[in-house]
């Protein structure tokens, strides 16, 4: 599978350390790398990263190109999408977290790969698929997004939740790390509790999974609220759910959540007592953790579970781009 990287930004780079990380990832090309900012603060910022530690080997920029390990990858510094060398690329990783108009991904398509897939919520795109919540609706699309990091986590458990037993309403709150979006100090951006310093306060907030949950799952459309809680946490979030089921799960509480898990190829589980860096690097969408669930009868369910919002996402990304690039194997 031949891949471009549009944005090496956080998802960006940590798409490639997965790539380059993992021997299952060794038949992907990275043909390009894209960003405009100056290529010397690329290298650093993929050598030395805050929450997953150095990386492993020597990283340095040339004049075009991105250095990791003796490995050289092609890398350019192009303001416009449509002037990109993407010529028999597969698939367009586009990570820019700015694309988010059909036109964006469109000039991606002109400057040559076959499929352009957006790391974040795009409405205009063809389609937004979650891997284990509506894996279905891919199709033919050509330009497809993959959602927030949120709706990954919390559209596949509440597919496990409504195939299993059926979703009367439900609530969600998400416990998330501050992210890029926030200041660092007071500063003017938007909402007012959005413009305060997001390491020393929880900030009550809103998600983009209340949203895209009716568009991923229409079955659950109007069911499902959601709200978020931005804490000063450098990485991995929580999603905190409560349910009201059409259908009794029987039994223990904790049983009913790992069954959820098991009927699911992007959910996990943890058994033991951990906190939120403990979840860091976990590739799944969410981490259930049965010890947290709890019952009011056999028709209301607590779920509560971790996800590491920057690299379980990452790593939906190339499962979605392997996807994708399949449609064109024999082609």
């Amino acid at each position: 599978m031949r891949i471009a990287i549009n944005g090496f930004g956080r998802i960006g780079r940590t798409i490639l350390r997965q790539i380059l990380s993992d021997p299952a990832h060794a038949d992907i090309e990275v043909v390009l790398l894209n960003d405009i900012a100056p290529r010397a603060d690329c290298a650093y910022l993929f050598q030395y990263d805050s929450v997953y530690g150095p990386y492993p080997a020597p990283v340095r920029a040339t004049g075009d190109a991105l250095e990791v390990g003796g490995r050289s990858i092609a890398f350019s510094s192009e303001a416009a999408p449509a002037r990109l060398a993407l010529d028999k690329v597969d698939v367009l990783l586009d990570c820019t977290g700015m694309e988010g108009t059909r036109a964006a991904a469109e000039a991606g398509r002109a400057a040559g790969a076959r499929d352009v897939l957006i790391s974040g919520p795009c409405l205009e795109a063809e389609c937004t698929v979650v891997l284990g919540a509506n894996d279905a609706t891919l199709g033919d699309a050509r330009i497809v997004s993959n959602a927030s990091c949120t709706t990954n986590a919390l559209a596949p458990l509440l597919k496990a939740l409504d195939d299993a037993h059926g979703v009367v309403s439900g609530h969600m709150t998400t416990v998330h790390c501050y992210t890029g979006s926030q200041p660092s100090v007071d500063k003017p951006r938007g909402p007012f509790e959005r413009s305060r310093a997001a390491a020393v306060s929880m900030v009550p907030t809103t998600t983009s999974a209340a949203k895209l949950i009716d568009h991923v799952l229409p079955g659950l459309a109007g069911r499902v609220t959601g709200a978020a809680v931005r804490v000063p946490s450098l990485s991995v979030s929580a999603v905190d759910l409560v349910v009201q089921l059409d259908r009794p799960f029987g039994g223990d509480a904790a049983d009913a959540v790992r069954a959820l898990a098991e009927a699911s190829p992007v959910l996990g589980v943890s058994e033991d007592p951990c906190v939120s860096v403990d979840m860091r690097a976990r590739p799944e969408s969410l981490v259930l953790v049965p010890r947290e669930a709890m019952a009011v009868g056999e028709r209301q369910l607590r779920v509560f579970g971790w996800y590491d919002n920057e690299w379980g996402f990452s790593a939906r990304m190339l499962d979605m781009a392997r996807r994708m690039a399949a449609r064109h194997e024999g082609a």
